[in-house]
């Protein structure tokens, strides 16, 4: 009988930090068996946005109490653990080190191989974490704070580029709007929220790159667009953005989120079109917007295309995912963990060049 392969796995790529334990049996899917999570949001409030230099001393304080909690909860202790893996990149430098330098470090002490994996594709393997795992092939729509990318998915490791924003990610499209509307940090679910209340049509953004013949994206020019408007809806308003009525601060978040979801939508549509794929994975943090699912969920059954998402507590930054694909990545025969311990981390990485 097959041994089970305890793979435990470490994510600090920017402001959450994540620690997971799966279990991995012959060609079974690999399986969950705790996962801890701690959220630097509230630290990074005050400043509206994350502070890199504070986001790296909070993974060092994190990053060994989450390990044991997900030990006590897994019923598993050290010496069980078979593999160690982290995010090596894409991230922040210092954060994405902290991971690195834990992972490197407990496997060098229970004499056990590491494992870097790569953070995109950590996301884009989250879903078969899901109570509905998708199957290969498929298109992948990569939807987070700072990427916007779709792939053409027809195995492990085995990823074509079909399109990537040239500039501001859909992710950064919201926190940007948001912030513009005086939302706090993080500002895309503060967006989506406010967005609720508000006329999805109640002015006319642009959807960047629409029709352009490609599977690219661009957001730069919505954000801006969404500045000028609220800067003639406040000078219309004798006030400052900040102090914009709350029903037209909602009518514009909610046609700032229609036309990140028009875009995104159609470019995913257009995409499993130009592949011919019947199979659609979402994954990232955006993945989690509720009028993005609804629109597309709506648009795929229609076509009779399935759609998976990943749970949704396991949507941002988690080590689950990380710990997931590592397993994925040594079951499929793609890498090999390492018993070197010397690492580095790349916080620029392309998931086609993995």
């Amino acid at each position: 009988m097959a041994k089970t392969l305890h793979v435990l796995g470490i994510e600090s790529s920017c402001d959450e930090t994540g620690v997971a334990l799966v279990a991995l049996h012959g060609d079974d899917l690999p399986r969950l068996l705790a996962h801890a999570l701690y959220s630097q949001i509230d630290m990074h409030q005050a400043y509206g946005g994350v502070v890199p230099e504070l986001a790296s001393r909070d993974h060092i304080r994190r990053v060994l109490p989450l390990t044991q909690q997900v030990l006590r909860e897994s019923g598993r202790t050290l010496a069980e653990i078979d593999v160690v893996a982290f995010t090596r990149g894409p991230g922040l430098a210092g954060a994405l080190l902290v991971g690195a330098g834990v992972a490197c470090a407990l496997g060098a002490a229970l004499r056990k191989p590491v494992l870097g994996v790569h953070h995109l594709e950590g996301h884009l393997l989250s879903p078969f974490l899901s109570a509905d795992p998708p199957e290969f092939p498929f298109v992948a729509l990569l939807v987070s704070g700072g990427h916007t990318q779709l792939m053409r998915v027809d195995g492990v490791g085995r990823y074509t580029l079909l399109g990537e924003t040239i500039d501001d990610a859909a992710g950064e499209a919201f926190d940007k709007s948001a912030k513009l509307l005086g939302l706090a940090y993080p500002g895309g679910p503060a967006l989506a929220i406010l967005a609720e209340q508000g006329n999805p049509s109640a002015y006319a953004l642009p959807r960047p790159l629409l029709k352009s013949g490609n599977l690219d994206f661009s957001f730069a020019g919505l954000k801006t667009a969404v500045m000028v408007q609220a800067r003639k809806l406040a000078a219309a308003q004798g006030c400052e953005l900040e102090k914009l009525p709350t029903t037209v601060r909602a009518d514009l978040a909610a046609s700032t989120q229609a036309a990140i979801v028009e875009v995104l939508v159609k470019k995913s549509i257009a995409a499993l079109a130009q592949t011919g794929m019947r199979r659609l994975v979402v994954a990232g943090g955006v993945g989690a917007n509720r009028k993005l699912r609804e629109q597309l969920n709506a648009e795929c059954a229609k076509r009779q295309v399935r759609v998976h998402y990943p749970e949704m507590h396991l949507c941002t930054d988690n080590g689950a995912m990380i710990a997931m694909a590592a397993a994925m990545r040594l079951q499929s025969g793609q890498q090999t963990a390492s018993a070197v311990y010397a690492f580095d981390v790349k916080p620029r990485w392309p998931l086609q060049l993995l």
